[in-house]
């Protein structure tokens, strides 16, 4: 029996996680996260080395290193889940998403093996989602000093990709980037 993820209200997540919030649109949550995986390649699949390698202003991250980020956020957030899925008491803490970025050498890849490392770390995440019972996606916990609770998590993880994926194209696909 598959569970639906229902859309979590104020109070399961931090305020700021807000932003992300928005631009998850209504529907099965597990299938927008799906979804995504083709959306995300498709934007940015085609791109050439140097391309994926634009950043459109000085200490600004480059495509690949966006794709990194996204897969460095989901599972974290994926583990924080799974924590609070578990019953996890402890506080986990917060991280710094620049600190991560520069330790990853995203840059120093090819963009193919960024992407299929994206699209590896969202399948384990569907399938993680998939597999709570409604018990375990109303548990709670507290990550950066805020509580969160399960559920709140993919929507999280599919208003960050959002959020992004929206930079990449207004700033960097909407850009002259080097051809």
């Amino acid at each position: 029996m598959t569970v639906t993820i229902t859309r979590p209200t104020a109070g399961e997540y931090a305020p700021y996680f807000d932003r992300y919030l928005s631009h998850v649109p209504d529907g099965n949550i597990l299938e927008i996260l799906t979804k995504q995986i083709s959306e995300t390649a498709g934007a940015v699949g085609g791109l050439s080395e140097k391309e994926a390698g634009f950043r459109y202003a000085p200490g600004k991250w480059s495509i690949r290193e966006i794709v990194g980020h996204l897969a460095d956020t989901e599972r974290i957030f994926a583990y924080r889940a799974l924590c609070f899925a578990r019953g996890e008491q402890q506080g986990l803490p917060g991280f710094d998403e620049n600190a991560y970025a520069a330790a990853a050498h995203t840059d120093a890849r090819p963009l193919p093996s960024v992407l299929s490392e994206f699209e590896a770390v969202r399948a384990a995440t569907v399938a993680f989602f998939a597999g709570l019972d409604g018990e375990e996606l109303m548990r709670r916990g507290t990550a950066n000093q805020w509580e969160f609770s399960v559920r709140a998590v993919p929507f999280i993880i599919a208003g960050h990709e959002r959020h992004h994926l929206g930079v990449i194209k207004e700033r960097y696909l909407g850009s002259t980037s080097p051809a």
